[in-house]
């Protein structure tokens, strides 16, 4: 029986993990296809803001309309619906000829982005065991990782050489074939549970996340959420730009974030061993205060040495947070409003993430320099760290509420 049960987590974890990993792929690669893309078009720093803006605002819509959809269709149908917006998103992508079907493309991806990540960690949270269920989640996040490495490999050796399309065209692919893998995928155990005369109305949802009893944890979730997407979509996606600011060259630039990307694996793989043994608020709080410290000392760099080993611990801390965040999420709500607590709380970040691309070239056109704009991101992050401190609850090995 314990054997049986683990090839199952095994599996459960693979075929979410691996559309886990081509959704990183498709963010990762947008980092690199902006700067290709200011080169191809000419686009202006407030144009190329506005591409990892649009995709966000389509992962703010998604993650809230597929939340709340989560609770009352279930997981695995809406696995399968946001990935098929997200693969055909991106392929038609690779033939926009103009800013603005390109812009629209990006809405649609960000749709399936923003709907299947808060609802791939509910599935996973609520199909293994309590005394698992932190580790594998985070484990789950860690596919993250290696989809912006493979972003990193594509965007190093494909765009240089074969141009911004071809490497949309490899990022859209992979994802047919998780959505092949996930149509055998059982949906979770917990919703099935749940009655169908037992599932609360969208409007009954919306209005149980942010009743009294559970004010406080969603009041938490929205703060960390905000400050922890606005924080990473602003420094990440602007990577690969603030080394050209820096003076180095295109394609430098991409051999250096591919180094740091490097990082976030064992950020994730010491997050899951910490998050059952330390807790979630320790991994949290920890985790985040190391990006913001990184953060600084980043945008204060003035070497290149400097520069890539604030990176690496950049993305060391930063990600390693982010895993013990979908795992932290889906543990304050009962099954019964959980997808839609996911969903809102990632909805209402992903506002965040509209914000932080945008602010980046804003503030420089502003004439501030990047050590100012990375000291923001440094205190929204400290900011997120204060609101677990102070109103998060430990949840570590706790089982889930049915209702």
């Amino acid at each position: 029986m314990k054997k049986s049960q683990e090839i199952s987590e095994k599996k459960l974890l693979g075929i979410a993990g691996l559309g886990w990993m081509f959704d990183a792929m498709d963010v990762g690669i947008l980092s690199f296809v902006i700067a290709a893309l200011q080169v191809d078009w000419g686009l202006t720093g407030k144009e190329m803001g506005w591409i990892g803006s649009v995709n966000s605002i389509g992962m703010a819509v998604g993650a809230l309309v597929f939340g709340l959809l989560a609770d009352r269709i279930g997981r695995k149908n809406v696995f399968i619906i946001t990935l098929l917006l997200f693969s055909v998103g991106s392929g038609i992508s690779a033939l926009a000829t103009s800013l603005s079907f390109f812009l629209l493309l990006r809405f649609v991806i960000g749709l399936g982005l923003g709907g299947e990540l808060p609802v791939a960690s509910t599935l996973v949270a609520e199909s293994v065991p309590a005394e698992k269920r932190g580790r594998v989640v985070v484990l789950l996040e860690s596919f993250w990782a290696a989809g912006w490495l493979v972003a990193a490999l594509i965007s190093y050796f494909i765009i240089p050489n074969f141009g911004w399309q071809m490497a949309l065209i490899l990022s859209a692919l992979p994802g047919l074939y998780a959505l092949y893998l996930r149509i055998n995928l059982p949906d979770s155990p917990r919703f099935l549970a749940v009655a169908k005369k037992e599932r609360l109305t969208i409007w009954e949802s919306i209005s149980e996340v942010w009743s009294r009893e559970h004010f406080k944890r969603t009041a938490m979730l929205w703060i960390l959420w905000f400050t922890v997407v606005f924080s990473y979509y602003g420094m990440f996606l602007w990577l690969p730009s603030v080394m050209v600011m820096k003076g180095f060259t295109l394609i430098k630039s991409f051999q250096y974030v591919l180094i740091m990307t490097l990082a976030q694996l064992p950020g994730y793989f010491t997050a899951a061993w910490l998050i059952e043994k330390a807790g979630r608020k320790f991994v949290l709080v920890g985790y985040l205060i190391g990006t913001a410290v990184s953060a600084y000392f980043f945008g204060t760099a003035d070497s290149l040495a400097l520069l890539i080993i604030t990176g690496i611990l950049l993305s060391f801390f930063n990600l390693g947070a982010w895993g013990a965040l979908y795992a932290y999420t889906p543990e304050q709500y009962p099954t019964t409003i959980r997808g839609s607590g996911a969903g809102m709380a990632a909805s209402f970040g992903r506002v965040g993430g509209i914000a932080g691309p945008l602010m980046v070239p804003y503030l420089s056109a502003q004439n501030l320099s990047i050590t100012a704009i990375f000291t923001i991101f440094c205190i929204a992050i400290l900011i997120g760290a204060a609101a677990v401190f102070f109103w998060g609850t430990e949840t570590k090995q706790k089982e889930l509420a049915q209702t």
